[in-house]
């Protein structure tokens, strides 16, 4: 019986993930037709999304979309390739929108036609949905929520003198974008504290709590734990589905041998007192049913983590990690749904 597979993610490696679990039921399930008799259904972050030159970028849905797409820069690991950047480069001859953040031309496209639609009154989820039909993705892809819940990092005021963003936070600190903490600065000035005001009035999105309710697996990408997966998990109602789900959740480690793989992740999570390494973000995610997960998966290089971790918490699994391409990522989601119980 082909499953239902519910994925939590965003950034990069929540999009390659995505793929090795696309590819994995593909060839597992096969329909026929080059696609998969499986269900999969992608919960993505937008607390990354943001107003610029007013339009609505939404990056980790964008990026999920492209890559599953196969339209997606892959050298750059963001947008659309074969890009060109000409309205960016006027727009910074206007001093207009950000100088730091590049716009490529195509996905402009995708910027202005989601802004028009949400104008219109269209929401957000429907949005996706008609962007996502732009291609055939081969999943059910759903914002965490409708409502506006952009991630603000909270820093020392000297040390954001320059912010394009700033807003105020209290004595001696102020907010700035996220997109603007983790592009312009590269997360170079020390987080205070990540917040997405609003998001204890938000609602998930329509069909995210009834996928998770109902799938046979849930499986956690090795996204940022802080802001790709931590605004999914913070919108009420969302972790709650989670620990009460009747299918089992797995976790993939964003974490090898004690180094991200990607991004500033170290960064996130030495500014909520975490450390970085497999262990610490399993036991950040901790064991149902306080917690979220039934199994963790830890890389090679981490294998002498695993006695200690599942004494505490969730079973551990160790695997190769590394998604090099897509048998490697395919390879892993295989693994996945193996410590989940589902075969194919």
């Amino acid at each position: 019986m082909p499953p239902s597979i519910v994925i939590l993610a965003g950034g990069v490696g929540g999009s390659k993930f995505v793929l090795g679990v696309r590819e994995h039921a593909r060839r597992a399930w096969p329909d026929g037709a080059g696609g998969t008799t499986a269900r999969i259904t992608v919960i993505a972050n937008t607390g990354d999304d943001a107003w610029v030159s007013g339009v609505r970028i939404q990056p980790d849905i964008d990026s999920l979309i492209y890559a599953l797409a196969g339209v997606n820069d892959i050298e750059r690991g963001w947008g659309r390739a074969g890009e060109t950047e000409r309205v960016s480069a006027e727009l910074r001859e206007l001093g207009a929108g950000w100088p730091w953040f590049t716009l490529g031309d195509l996905d402009l496209g995708t910027h202005v036609a989601r802004t028009g639609w949400l104008r219109d009154g269209m929401p957000v989820h429907a949005v996706v949905a008609r962007l996502a039909a732009r291609w055939p993705i081969g999943v059910e892809l759903l914002p965490m929520t409708d409502a506006e819940v952009d991630t603000r990092v909270i820093v020392s005021a000297p040390e954001a003198s320059e912010s394009l963003t700033a807003s105020a936070a209290g004595e001696g600190r102020v907010g700035i974008h996220f997109q603007e903490w983790w592009t312009r600065y590269r997360a170079g000035i020390p987080a205070l504290a990540f917040e997405q005001p609003g998001i204890a009035e938000a609602t998930p999105a329509p069909g995210v709590v009834e996928a998770i309710a109902a799938a046979d697996v849930i499986l956690v990408a090795p996204s940022n734990p802080v802001v790709s997966i931590g605004p999914i998990l913070a919108v009420p109602g969302i972790a709650d589905a989670v620990r009460q789900a009747r299918g089992p959740v797995v976790g993939v480690s964003p974490i090898i041998g004690g180094r991200v793989v990607r991004g500033m992740a170290d960064a996130c999570l030495s500014t909520i007192g975490v450390e970085t390494a497999a262990d610490a973000v399993g036991r950040l995610y901790g064991a149902r049913p306080d917690g979220l997960l039934d199994a963790w998966l830890i890389a090679e290089e981490d294998a002498g983590l695993a006695d200690s971790l599942t004494a505490e918490g969730p079973r551990v699994h160790v695997e190769p990690l590394w998604m090099r391409d897509l048998d490697a990522s395919s390879a892993l989601a295989a693994a996945a749904l193996r410590a989940a119980g589902v075969g194919g």
